[in-house]
């Protein structure tokens, strides 16, 4: 099979490589399964830099998120078991991890489900407690992660203000049902939230961003607002001043999706039910930029690491299969 590998540590443009391998053998508990759609994440453009949690053994194929078919024939949504990751034509994945693949949704649409949209929710109803008639805003608003956010809170109820780098992602954001739009490029976001707001602020801030973006979450979140610390995209780690969460009163909420693989496995099917039960109605659709060939994904993961993509990237190994699902 063909299969991309890392063997040294860098930017994916440079360190991955296509190359043909074995098919990988499944372990104890595991199954093979043919990718259908491998998603894009941030965490794929970290790994390829030795700068994720998770650091596989060399030589390593990224890919963390697929939808791929059973042996016997079933669609699944599953996170591939590190080093065999989905930018290849096989993975293998935990059996009892496996999610069934929404009928309403297509590949790479399926694909691209799993980790944001789970993040969002989690983020925004497990950790947030969003309701109904709350403002939301949600930073990198037409990314992989942003984009998620912005139409589960849409799918809540409550006001979302989508905050873009550029006017072709404001453009996205607006596509995606934005409330208000925010270019950081043109306006000043402290200013323009407050406006919107009428200097009430955000009720609940959710942050893929870090760095400067945090530090306008602090300036812009609502009496009793929480702010939800999601990752750091920007590449830079805030230091929250804790006396001014005390004086302003509001919340900072970390979130690490992954541990409620391990933590609390049933919340994680739950919350595909409900996700699933959303793309059925209409709710909510992964926004899927690009769909590019397997030979593609090195450039791909290096766009994306690079901030020059909106919504998901998916690769497909068979264009086949990623166009007619």
């Amino acid at each position: 099979m063909q299969a991309w590998q890392v063997h040294e540590l860098g930017e994916p443009g440079e360190v991955m490589r296509l190359a043909e391998a074995e098919r990988p053998t499944p372990g104890e508990g595991q199954v093979l399964l043919r990718v259908r759609a491998a998603n894009i994440n941030f965490p794929d453009a970290l790994m390829c830099r030795g700068q994720y949690q998770v650091r596989p053994p060399l030589p390593f194929t990224p890919g963390v998120e697929i939808c791929g078919e059973t042996e016997d024939g079933r669609r699944v949504i599953a996170n591939p078991a590190l080093p065999y990751g989905g930018f290849a034509e096989y993975a293998v994945a935990d059996a009892a991890a496996l999610l069934p693949a929404p009928e309403a949704l297509d590949d790479a649409e399926a694909a691209a489900l799993h980790i944001g949209y789970q993040t969002g929710w989690f983020g925004l109803h497990r950790r947030a407690g969003l309701e109904a008639g709350e403002t939301l805003l949600v930073h990198a608003a037409a990314g992989g992660v942003g984009s998620a956010a912005v139409q589960l809170g849409k799918a809540a109820g409550a006001t979302v203000i989508g905050v873009v780098g550029g006017a072709a992602k404001a453009a996205v954001a607006r596509e995606l049902g934005c409330d208000v739009v925010i270019d950081r490029r043109e306006q000043d976001v402290v200013a323009a939230v407050k406006e919107a707001t009428g200097g009430r602020g955000a009720d609940v801030i959710y942050d893929p961003v870090g760095g400067q973006a945090y530090a306008q979450s602090a300036k812009t979140v609502a009496f009793e607002g929480r702010i939800v610390v999601v990752g750091f995209a920007s590449g830079s780690i805030p230091s929250p001043a804790l006396n001014h969460a005390l004086v302003k009163n509001y919340s900072i909420l970390g979130l690490h999706w992954g541990l409620y693989n391990t933590k609390n496995p049933k919340l994680v099917q739950h919350c595909h039910e409900q996700l699933t039960g959303l793309a059925a109605r209409g709710a909510i659709k992964p926004l899927v930029s690009e769909r590019v060939p397997l030979a593609g994904a090195a450039d791909a993961v290096q766009r994306v690491a690079d901030g020059l993509t909106t919504g998901r990237v998916a690769v497909l190994p068979s264009q086949e299969n990623g166009a007619a699902a």
